[in-house]
Formats: structure tokens, sequence, C-alpha cells
């Protein structure tokens, strides 16, 4: 099977949903979220529906990775207040689940069981990277850790996938080995999606325009 990798969506669903309709192959291609679903966006209830209909249909298929605003979500409803997280979005997420009348406490058991990272034999997919300085990258709350990193990527000799750091374009680290597909969908940007063979090497990238809806 192939890959295909989407990077942050920071709650814009209708960019989110667009980018699997038209661009999953549900037939060829294992599907790969960096997570950071939640906050900034309009919809983060409905993103975190979408992610979990998916994973239910194609469980086999469909994967989910913790990112670090998931983080910040679990430590403020395990340890309340998390101001960061407020103050980073958490407040609007908040709200639009009261909007909705969807049920929070369901989708936090939900991402607490998300993984830190994907891992095949020729890709590794994760919210931040494994850093060349992260003496343990899995430490969620380590700055140089899975989930916050923003120092250089470990080579290692494979693909690396990440998401966490906003650019312009999609770009690509060749002594690290790496892709940064967070391209600021939640920031008047792009959602980015690649598509990676079997082997570990791009074969397509796709940038959507975020949707007017979602800002």
């Amino acid at each position: 099977m192939n890959f295909f990798v989407i990077g942050d969506v920071h709650g814009c669903f209708y960019t989110f949903d667009k980018m699997i309709q038209e661009h999953w192959d549900r037939e060829n291609e294992v599907l790969i979220q960096v997570g950071d679903l939640v906050d900034r966006g309009k919809h983060a209830p409905q993103s975190i529906q979408l992610a979990r209909q998916l994973e239910q249909d194609f469980p086999e298929q469909a994967y989910f990775l913790k990112g670090n605003h998931e983080a910040m979500m679990l430590e403020h409803f395990s340890n309340p207040p998390s101001y960061n997280w407020l103050m980073q979005g958490g407040q609007e997420t908040i709200d639009q689940y009261k909007a909705m009348k969807r049920d929070i406490s369901s989708d936090i058991a939900w991402i607490n069981s998300l993984p830190l990272f994907y891992d095949s034999d020729n890709l590794f997919v994760s919210h931040a990277g494994i850093a060349e300085k992260s003496r343990d990258p899995f430490d969620e709350e380590s700055p140089y850790g899975i989930l916050w990193n923003r120092s250089k990527l470990k080579n290692l000799n494979k693909l690396q996938i990440v998401g966490h750091t906003p650019y312009k374009e999609p770009a690509y680290d060749s002594e690290s080995h790496a892709y940064y597909i967070d391209t600021g969908a939640a920031y008047h940007g792009h959602l980015t999606g690649i598509k990676i063979n079997a082997a570990g090497e791009p074969i397509e990238l796709i940038r959507l325009k975020t949707d007017k809806r979602d800002l």
C-alpha cells in the first residue's frame, strides 16, 4: 500500500473533508494525519467527528496521531485549567463544542488513545519529529520531544514526515530526509497532503487553499 499523509488541520473541517473526498485513494493508500485536528479554525468538533468516523470505517487504513494541541487539551481536562491551551484556541474549541452540543468527554477519551507516531519500513510520521537533540523523543513534555520539537530532525534512514511548524509551502530537508507539511491551514494558508509510495518515496504533493468557512 501507498500512503497519504495530511498536515495540521486545526479545525478546518471543510478543507479537511475536501482533501479526504477528492484526494484519498481508499483502494491503494493508508491515510495518516499528523495531529492538531483541534483549535484555531471554526470547526474543531466536526474535524474530530470526521476523523473518528474514518477510523471506524477504515480501522486498518486510517490513522490519526496526537499533536501538541491534543496534548494541551488533554492536560486541560485532566488537570484544569490549562491557560496555555485556552489562549491558543482552546476556549474557542470549547465554545464550538457547546454550540454543536457534541459530547466532548467522548472525544477526550478518543484523543487520549491516539498514538504518537506511525512507523513502517520506509516511513516515519509524527507531529513534530525525532530531533537530533532529543534524549528521549517520546517525552511528551520535552521541547525537543515528538510533540513540541522545532529543532533539526535526525536522519532515520527513512523518510520522516512532520507537521507542527508552519511553512508557506511544504519543505523538504535533504540532510534530515524529512518533509514538513504544516502549511498554516488555519492562518489563511493551505492544507497539505503528500502521497508516498511503499518504498518511502514522495510521488505527489497536494495543497488545498483553506475554505473560507473554516476561518
